[in-house]
């Protein structure tokens, strides 16, 4: 038994620390373990030998500033993670295994109105087959993401009101597909997964304060503070959608009026377009046109972004993050939206929160989401069960 503050009880916490660094960054050399953990260079070393004699970690040569080096990651025996997409029309899943490396992935439409039931047995399915694809025996599944495009309760784990998939409102994905699976499922919003995915593989990498802007059938943020994601006591933050714009404006599903996302979503964006482009019209399309030069699809873009700016601008104000990443089909009109936002940011945000301010595209694309749901595994599973399960498999195998 390890008594709090005893020497055997702070090595504990050291192994643990060097084993949180790899996992939340994938692999980090030892050099970059020692700045990350505060330990000197002499006890991450080892730390490493005996975690890698235990069966924790792999060491493979590497090079650092033209230096030989040494790159740690999580054994590739300890395990692989799932992440599952719910979006309006799409359902995405991906295996990852703990160094942070994809090793399947697909995606298939969804009908909209589908059950919950529905769409977790198509999950269900698809997570067997692509995890069959890794050649990785399905009992090293060691917890599983899941987004889906909507508020989840804190503390009962139900999905909030949603008008992307109103077949789910009430439902407790989590728990449903916890069962169906047997593992542990960790469930978040869309918004909060993206911003997870590009602070871990991509345009929020290397920021530890920033917001990820999601404008698609509805309008979304997803907060990082100090490197965390934060969803408040009731896991509603980031509901940037709702913030008002104008109080005599259209009508919003949330009840209010004149909210951002009336001037921001598909759904009340296409329409303005529709009666010159037709009725297929997506924001896909609308963005490719105005990229080809579409008057009509460049101005409306343009209003989008306007419009999205006043509410960075309200971010800027209140938490002052030091980059936004734009993600969502939007992000792909490039500076046809991302200097308008800039625009609205330099008129309405204070002038110092401003400055520091970076508005960049997102660099995952339709992937941010289900990528952030690896990532939310990889952050919530806990180094003690982690470092414990590894070492003994290590054991039993070499008895």
């Amino acid at each position: 038994m390890e008594t709090p503050g005893s020497q055997s009880s702070l090595h504990r916490a050291n192994l643990e620390r060097v084993v949180r660094a790899v996992r939340m960054a994938g692999s980090l050399t030892q050099a970059e373990i020692a700045r990350s953990t505060g330990l000197s260079a002499a006890t991450v070393s080892n730390i490493v030998r005996e975690l890698k004699d235990g069966g924790t970690v792999e060491v493979t040569p590497t090079s650092a500033g033209g230096r030989r080096a040494r790159s740690v990651s999580l054994s590739g025996d300890a395990g692989i993670v799932v992440g599952i997409d719910f979006g309006h029309s799409h359902l995405r899943v991906a295996v990852g295994n703990l160094a942070h490396q994809v090793l399947a992935e697909d995606a298939e439409p969804i009908d909209v109105d589908a059950s919950a039931a529905e769409g977790l047995g198509r999950a269900e399915r698809l997570v067997a087959r692509l995890v069959e694809a890794t050649g990785i025996a399905p009992d090293k599944v060691i917890g599983v993401g899941l987004g889906v495009p909507g508020p989840i309760d804190v503390e009962s784990g139900t999905l909030g009101s949603t008008a992307i998939l109103p077949g789910w409102t009430g439902t407790n994905p989590g728990a449903e597909l916890s069962g169906r699976l047997g593992v542990p499922v960790h469930v978040d919003n869309d918004a909060n997964l993206g911003a997870l995915g590009e602070l871990v593989w991509g345009s929020g990498r290397g920021a530890a304060d920033l917001a990820y802007i999601k404008v698609a059938s509805g309008v979304g943020a997803g907060l990082v503070i100090g490197g965390r994601i934060y969803r408040g006591p009731g896991g509603t933050a980031g509901e940037i959608g709702h913030i008002t714009l104008d109080e005599s404006g259209p009508v919003c599903r949330c009840g209010n009026r004149g909210c951002l996302e009336t001037f921001t979503a598909a759904r009340y964006v296409l329409p303005l377009l529709q009666p010159s482009h037709g009725p297929d019209l997506t924001m896909a399309r609308v963005v490719e046109l105005a990229r080809e030069g579409d008057p009509g699809c460049r101005r409306v873009i343009a209003d989008v972004g306007r419009h999205v700016g006043s509410g960075v601008a309200n971010l800027c104000n209140l938490l002052n993050p030091s980059r936004v990443v734009l993600g969502g089909d939007l992000a792909e009109a490039g500076e046809l939206v991302l200097g308008p936002i800039r625009e609205s940011v330099s008129r309405y945000a204070i002038p110092s929160a401003a400055r520091q301010l970076g508005v960049v595209p997102g660099m995952l694309g339709g992937r941010a989401e289900v990528l952030g749901a690896l990532a939310l595994v990889l952050s919530e599973m806990g180094d003690a069960t982690l470092l414990d399960g590894a070492q003994a498999a290590h054991g039993a195998a070499s008895a």
